[in-house]
């Protein structure tokens, strides 16, 4: 890869990585739904100019049923349960358990129709990384709400999904009025709640976690994540899902002084290696370069190199 790629996908493995100290940090002060809002208002705005330059919503509002649902499951679900559950769990951990999105997506895949074949290796993965996740609950299960986990389960499962949505129905539309659209939609759905629920007071800290939300890991992130996928194409990029729970890890250590257990120092690897298994590549057609201005190629453009099943990994 060049210089600019390398220096892409280093932001991108960092500003993916950071939502879930920053969520963990913005909660304290203000409801997971507030937050949805004031995250999906700010990067939806900031990505608008971009959305109006590629063609504007038309076209994209024209398919407004998968719109709808590629909103809700990547977006405004996701969002709100990760808020209710780092009330309860520690970032690192929450970001280990959205490491298995990876493991999610293969059987996503398989019933969504995609044509991946699940031969013995990476069934072997989905059984590693089941056990990873095993691991990594079981061994903390004293300390752990496990209606968070679930919550952050249910997370894994909608951005597993999400991805299928858009390779098969919207991969021919602009990225950005998709992901701008994708945004505004979710902040009107909440700006109910969102307007009626101001926070009382909220610290420095909590402030600049929602603007960080808002400006870096949600405007900039996809920013920068379409130019990573033309750089070096969609299935190359998409490996920054490996390294994004490694760097919530670090950054809950050392920031927020979370507790390193044992499940994740067993669990975690486990999930990594299953991941890379389970995701490896299926019998598939070689890839074809993704036309320009698309948000990812159709599910049988996709290279057979791919090291991960989503197309795009969420941000947190």
């Amino acid at each position: 890869m060049s210089r600019r790629s390398w220096a892409l996908f280093a932001a991108m493995c960092v500003i993916w990585g950071i939502p879930y100290l920053l969520i963990r940090v913005a909660v304290r002060d203000v409801s997971p739904g507030t937050l949805v809002f004031f995250r999906t208002v700010i990067g939806g705005v900031v990505l608008l100019p971009l959305a109006l330059r590629a063609g504007g919503f038309g076209p994209v509002l024209r398919r407004w049923k998968p719109l709808l649902a590629f909103a809700a499951i990547e977006i405004a679900i996701p969002w709100l349960l990760l808020g209710n559950a780092e009330q309860h769990l520690s970032s690192s951990l929450t970001g280990l358990l959205v490491a298995a999105v990876p493991l999610v997506g293969v059987v996503a895949g398989r019933v969504g129709g995609t044509g991946d074949h699940v031969d013995a290796r990476r069934w072997a993965g989905l059984l590693l990384g089941l056990a990873g996740v095993g691991m990594l609950v079981g061994l903390d299960l004293g300390g752990l709400s496990l209606l968070a986990v679930g919550e952050v389960g249910l997370v894994a499962v909608g951005y597993a999904t999400a991805p299928v949505i858009m390779a098969r129905q919207l991969s021919d539309l602009p990225s950005f009025p998709v992901v701008s659209a994708a945004l505004l939609l979710s902040a009107v759905a909440y700006a109910p709640y969102g307007l009626t629920h101001w926070p009382s007071h909220v610290a420095a800290a909590g402030v600049a976690s929602i603007l960080a939300l808002g400006l870096a890991c949600t405007a900039l992130a996809f920013v920068l994540f379409f130019a990573l996928i033309g750089e070096i194409g969609p299935a190359r990029a998409t490996v920054i899902t490996y390294v994004n729970p490694a760097i919530a890890v670090a950054l809950g250590l050392l920031l927020l002084n979370e507790q390193f257990t044992v499940g994740m120092g067993i669990g975690f690897p486990l999930i990594l290696v299953g991941s890379v298994l389970a995701a490896s590549a299926g019998r598939r057609r070689a890839a074809r370069a993704p036309r320009p201005g698309r948000v990812v190629p159709p599910v049988d453009e996709q290279a057979d190199d791919a090291t991960a099943v989503s197309p795009a990994p969420a941000p947190g």
